[in-house]
């Protein structure tokens, strides 16, 4: 199975943590769709014809193209691509985007799953952030979206200055009460580039608090836990069995299709990725020519990114699908870890515990096979 994504570069405006590419004009918005519909007819052949399970519809911010436009990259993929029935169809959306027309025109061209970028129920936070919407308009826009789709995500963000954990307690509770099948969290990170991180580097804006970050993540996962959510990704938790199959399939390292200014693609063997520049983009494809660069993964890239994703889900790490060698090494150099009441071995997986996610990444990074080392056969 395989999975397609869409990269729609357009933002109302621009969020003050956000380092994905994007812009906030949208004055070449019918040349870029343009650009992305080639692009759907010149890579047709990059999946092989496997079965494609997912369509995500990301950026930036897709909900801001019109209805005809997302109908027009809807039926190109669904004519070059071999798409499963009932696959899962993703768009994100921002909640001032929400409204009665547009869920309708949505769920008439098959989108079946909305991700909602909350980030807050507090203006003060949404504030902070420089984002789009008021508190008012999260909570309208999950009312809305509720009369017209069951399958739900929403964008929660905690570790900001002005979250205490009382607000945060509130802010889980509110999408508890709007009864949201799927959450996906995420700590606030300062990336370099970003308003944020100049805002921060001129003593424009607090600096985040990791103490308060890991607090408030640890109590996410016992409040998710507590109310029936299944924490199946660091960042992630889903009501049974409705996990985001496309997310699922980068971490369990499925093909990927990656369609637009930015969008990365993985075949098993290589990974590739277009140039972040909409110009550049838009002139190449208006050439016949997609302006990508590649890399091809040696067999240790391989393993250690398994590592890294796999440790990031529930599921964990499969020893027993190593080489032996490999595997002998990973129980050996995880041993301290579980020592210490970060991981657990469980028969042949080796599993993060609630305090281990606090440090996944470190952990995951320490874990790594060194090129050279030894001998890696996947």
């Amino acid at each position: 199975m395989a999975g397609i994504y869409i990269h729609i570069p357009f933002c109302k405006q621009a969020c003050y943590y956000c380092n994905f590419h994007f812009t906030t004009s949208l004055r070449r918005k019918n040349e870029l769709v343009a650009a992305l519909l080639s692009e759907l007819d010149l890579r047709k052949g990059y999946l092989e014809d496997e079965p494609v399970q997912t369509i995500y519809l990301g950026g930036g911010t897709p909900s801001l193209l019109d209805a005809g436009h997302l109908r027009l990259l809807m039926e190109k993929i669904l004519g070059n691509y071999n798409v499963i029935a009932r696959a899962e169809i993703t768009l994100e959306t921002n909640p001032d985007d929400i409204a009665d027309d547009k869920l309708k025109a949505w769920k008439e061209i098959g989108i079946d799953r909305l991700s909602i970028g909350i980030q807050s129920f507090f203006d003060e936070d949404l504030k902070w952030m420089n984002r789009a919407h008021s508190a008012s308009q999260a909570m309208r826009s999950l009312e809305l979206a509720k009369e017209y789709f069951d399958n739900i995500s929403i964008d929660l963000i905690y570790g900001l200055p002005l979250l205490t954990h009382e607000k945060w307690k509130q802010t889980f509770d509110k999408a508890i009460l709007y009864n949201i099948p799927h959450l996906s969290c995420y700590a606030l990170t300062i990336e370099a580039k970003t308003p944020l991180h100049k805002m921060i580097r001129q003593n424009q804006a607090a600096d985040i608090s990791p103490e308060r970050q890991s607090e408030q993540f640890l109590s996410l996962m016992s409040w998710a836990e507590k109310a029936g959510y299944e924490h199946y990704e660091i960042s992630n938790f889903a009501k049974p069995g409705l996990r985001s199959r496309h997310n699922s399939s980068y971490w369990t390292g499925q093909k990927y299709l990656g369609i637009g200014p930015s969008a990365h693609s993985f075949n098993s063997r290589e990974r590739q990725w277009n140039i972040s520049n909409n110009t550049i983009y838009i002139d190449s494809i208006k050439k016949g020519l997609i302006p990508y660069e590649k890399e091809t993964l040696t067999a240790v890239q391989q393993l250690n990114e398994y590592i890294m994703t796999s440790l990031r889900t529930k599921e964990g790490l499969h020893l027993s699908g190593l080489k032996k060698e490999v595997s002998y090494e990973l129980r050996t150099a995880s041993r301290k870890y579980v020592e210490r009441g970060l991981m657990v071995k469980e028969g042949n997986y080796l599993r993060l515990t609630t305090e281990g996610k606090l440090l996944a990444d470190g952990i995951a990074a320490d874990l790594f096979v060194i090129e050279g080392a030894t001998r890696v056969i996947l």
